[in-house]
């Protein structure tokens, strides 16, 4: 938590005209534009992000989240009825059955059997049952002796966020996953690190930039709005992460050389955040975190942040006015939405260059 200041839900909204919403990504991977905020003037220019390494020296690092997202959205029919059913996956139980998000769930029962369709629409051989309710209203369903490799592979769709308003295409296997992704388990993508290439990598390495990895598998709760008025008041949710000895290992070299550490993604600084102490130093751990930030939040682990634009009223907008300041990022998403920059996943992205 960031402190007793009593801040406001609407302190973090903005006007966004929906055409603005990026519905596609670009034609060629990192032909995205760049908006470049220093923080401490609160100076913004527009570029392109191939120029990305201008702003790097040697002896810098990127930080980059090597998630994979996995097929999470899969369609199923009762076989009572056969209603159509649509379930997003969120997370295995302790007994290994799924936790899932299920559209018309309050129809579901206890017992009701689901055929799953493949993900090119025809009825499957896979038969799920819903085990029980949640709460919170998300289903637990039992794989009955499926193999859960073998179902998302034959029936899963890539989970499109849900300002993206079209079914998943095939382009979107390759362009909603980083070039680097390794570690399956997210559900939704780390956007900022779309727009990388090989050509960008090797254009840093030339420069004598380095490059660290961590995974934070990010879930479902980064698209879920903050509903109460007093942000303090917002339920965080968890992620699983890792970040390895040899992680923290390099960038406390880094930090002690003088070099500056780039954060690419809300979701490597969440994990940073969540791995370093008021001194600045990264200590490794692997688990979940819940780290809520929100101005007056101090960033104590990256030096710079390369970021997506951020929902209305979202946590990942207020981490961003934490690292940044909250005027120099409302003056920022003005440019932006006066430059008719795209938004969200599919959109440009933002590098600020320093932190308040």
């Amino acid at each position: 938590m960031s402190g007793c200041t009593k801040m406001r839900t609407s302190d973090f909204d903005y006007e966004l005209p929906e055409e603005l919403i990026a519905q596609e990504p670009s034609q060629v991977r990192g032909a995205d534009r760049m908006l470049v905020l220093d923080p401490a003037t609160s100076d913004v220019s527009i570029g392109m992000f191939e120029s990305l390494p201008d702003y790097l020296r040697p002896g810098d690092a990127i930080v980059l989240n090597n998630t994979r997202v996995i097929p999470a959205r899969m369609f199923a029919r009762k076989e009572s009825t056969g209603a159509e059913v649509e379930l997003f996956y969120l997370n295995p139980d302790t007994e290994g059955r799924w936790i899932c998000l299920a559209r018309g769930a309050k129809r579901l029962k206890e017992g009701t059997l689901l055929r799953l369709r493949t993900s090119g629409g025809e009825l499957s051989p896979y038969r799920v049952t819903v085990a029980g309710k949640l709460p919170d209203g998300s289903c637990v369903i039992d794989l009955t002796g499926n193999d859960p490799q073998e179902v998302f592979a034959a029936c899963g769709h890539l989970p499109l966020p849900p300002y993206i308003k079209r079914p998943d295409q095939p382009l979107d296997s390759d362009r909603y996953q980083t070039i680097y992704a390794q570690c399956k388990g997210a559900v939704a993508a780390p956007t900022a690190g779309l727009h990388f290439t090989e050509k960008t990598f090797a254009a840093l390495k030339e420069k004598g930039v380095g490059r660290v990895e961590l995974t934070l598998h990010v879930g479902a709760g980064t698209f879920k709005p903050v509903s109460e008025d007093n942000i303090e008041d917002h339920p965080m949710h968890a992620e699983y992460f890792v970040f390895t000895p040899e992680a923290a290992g390099r960038l406390n070299r880094v930090r002690a050389a003088g070099g500056r550490i780039l954060a690419v993604g809300t979701t490597s600084l969440r994990t940073l955040e969540s791995c370093v102490d008021d001194r600045g130093v990264f200590t490794p751990r692997t688990g979940e975190t819940s780290i809520y930030i929100y101005p007056p939040y101090r960033i104590k682990s990256a030096d710079m942040l390369l970021t997506n634009f951020h929902l209305p009223k979202s946590t990942l907008l207020m981490l961003v006015s934490a690292f940044a300041g909250m005027e120099p990022i409302r003056k920022a998403y003005r440019v932006a939405v006066r430059e008719r920059m795209k938004f969200f996943s599919y959109g440009d992205c933002m590098l600020i260059t320093g932190r308040v």
